[in-house]
């Protein structure tokens, strides 16, 4: 089975890249910019990232995110991942980037924005992956503060191929956003957001009814409403999973406990992704393998699984065939070579 996870065609649709900065690329930033960092080793910030809840992680991701300056830490950063992504046989990714998070401490969006569009333009000629950048609204700022984000990103507009919301998720309902997000729809954003992952199921009802959504990031605890499951299947939206992050975020107590199947039986439209996989232990491959064990998956559970991931993409949908003709293709591949 692993060997099968390591070579399955995947894309990953839920990945913050200010998650992925490994304490080795940060140490390098904090020199290279020189920025002081609280933890002298990597070793001892790695020893950090216990996490008690989302907010905990948080604390210490936006730490993180101090050494990243220039536009150069931005294509740095996301080459890193690209890298590790082509390694994992990912051949599309979309990825969620938090601009308030940088443009706080003076970062120029201009900056960020085009350091990550180096990156995936280099992705796309040197490793062959397909790349979509998403940028996310931080929940626990104001609506305000968002607005003011989002008439930077104007001026890129097609860089970016949508908008998400994210960050801390208790006490930042999805009506808080309704305003940005509406003026996001306007202007042709495409538009997901992170909801039921400690939030309750109300949270993911009303970014459905409220925000309009074609995904949503997490969304577990769409599992104890039934109408609500019922909702997600019949309207076919997906949810983007990430096994490893709420197992590390304590949103479940153990792998065996996460709902996966439950899901699947419901007809509901799952992605396996890795969030944030330099705080949580694992990148894509990790936390396909990590189910796969936990839950005792099948062959035919992953292949589903992988398929999902490319037709829940905003991908044309000639891609989307090609890609998920690969998946069938290599299912049937190895299918007949184990016997």
């Amino acid at each position: 089975m692993d060997d099968f996870i390591d070579g399955l065609p995947k894309a990953e649709l839920h990945l913050h890249i200010e998650g992925t900065l490994e304490p080795e690329l940060l140490f390098d930033l904090a020199r290279r910019n020189g920025v002081k960092i609280k933890h002298d080793s990597v070793e001892k910030l790695r020893e950090a990232y216990a996490f008690e809840n989302l907010q905990s992680f948080l604390d210490i991701y936006y730490e993180g995110a101090d050494v990243l300056l220039h536009e150069a830490d931005f294509y740095d950063l996301a080459m890193a991942y690209f890298r590790k992504a082509s390694s994992e046989n990912i051949l599309h990714a979309e990825v969620f980037f938090d601009p308030q998070t940088h443009t706080c401490r003076g970062v120029p969006f201009k900056d960020i924005i085009m350091g990550l569009t180096r990156a995936k333009e280099d992705a796309r000629k040197e490793l062959g992956i397909s790349v979509y950048y998403i940028m996310c609204f931080l929940k626990h700022l104001s609506e305000e503060d968002a607005i003011a984000t989002f008439q930077q990103s104007l001026e890129f507009k097609d860089l970016i191929i949508g908008v998400g919301l994210d960050s801390t998720e208790l006490g930042n309902p999805p009506a808080k956003f309704q305003k940005v997000i509406q003026m996001s729809h306007e202007v042709g954003y495409r538009v997901v957001s992170h909801a039921g992952e400690e939030g309750p199921p109300e949270y993911v009802r009303d970014a459905l009814d409220l925000l309009k959504v074609e995904r949503i990031d997490h969304g577990i605890r769409s599992v104890e409403d039934k109408d609500l499951l019922q909702r997600i299947a019949k309207e076919k939206i997906p949810l983007t999973l990430c096994p490893l992050s709420n197992c590390k975020l304590c949103v479940i107590e153990k792998m065996e406990d996460f709902p996966l199947k439950t899901l699947l039986e419901a007809n509901v439209c799952c992605t396996i992704n890795s969030d944030d996989p330099s705080y949580f232990g694992g990148y894509i491959v990790e936390n396909y393998k990590s189910i796969t064990k936990s839950l005792n998956l099948s062959k035919e559970d992953l292949q589903l699984l992988a398929k999902n991931g490319f037709q829940a993409s905003f991908a044309p949908d000639a891609d989307k065939q090609k890609w998920v003709d690969m998946v069938d293709a290599y299912y049937q591949k190895h299918k007949a070579i184990v016997g």
